[in-house]
């Protein structure tokens, strides 16, 4: 008997994976915030709040597979409008990307101190009372379904794992690096339009293949 395992399209995975590491690396709330936490408090204290960030993402991933994973089972063309409206909205967040002046903004004095456990549940917290992270993963996620065979709820909890496994190296990394980091934007203010286009690109790139890509 063959695996469902083995019938996986890896390639939408790779694509996923790809995706998500352009992600985590534009400047968002999220990276931006370990890395204020970082260079304030130290690196494990960043490191917490990273573990704290992914960890909220369970939750969203959760209620995603779940929720979505029904409409699945009901309808093709509400699947299809979920994925439509989420191309629709990865538009809207690149056109706010546009509007924006695409300055960094690194004041370390408006970060108060915190403790490790402090800052894990803040992390944790502020990801899952986000309404915008749950919007995010709806529009992100139904685009990258990668089999024919395995159940849509375990699909999308792989995808959870993989964006929260690939965002916390990321992150990680912002967090033990922030010092060279900061250093390095405040030497190069030229950076913050570079990643701001860079942002443009990746949540335009991802909308057309969410659009585009089969059920």
């Amino acid at each position: 008997m063959t695996l469902n395992i083995l019938k996986m399209n890896y390639e939408t995975l790779y694509t996923f994976m790809l995706a998500t590491m352009a992600l985590s690396i534009s400047p968002g709330p999220d990276n931006i915030y370990v890395l204020m936490q970082s260079l304030v408090n130290g690196k494990k204290h960043g490191l917490a709040t990273t573990a704290g960030l992914m960890s909220g993402c369970l939750v969203h991933t959760s209620l995603l597979a779940f929720g979505v994973s029904m409409v699945i089972k009901e309808s093709d063309t509400l699947f299809f409008g979920i994925k439509l409206l989420g191309g629709i909205y990865l538009f809207y967040l690149a056109y706010k990307v546009f509007k924006s002046s695409g300055s960094l903004s690194l004041t370390e004095g408006s970060v108060p101190k915190k403790g490790l456990w402090e800052l894990f549940r803040q992390g944790f917290i502020m990801n899952v009372l986000n309404p915008k992270v749950a919007i995010f993963f709806l529009a992100f996620f139904p685009g990258f379904l990668f089999s024919d065979d395995m159940s849509t709820v375990v699909q999308f909890y792989v995808l959870g794992l993989v964006f929260m496994f690939v965002s916390f190296i990321i992150f990680s990394l912002i967090a033990v690096l922030s010092g060279s980091i900061s250093s390095y934007f405040t030497s190069n203010p030229k950076m913050g339009i570079y990643l701001k286009w860079l942002q443009i690109i990746v949540f335009v790139g991802i909308a057309v293949y969410i659009l585009v890509s089969d059920k």
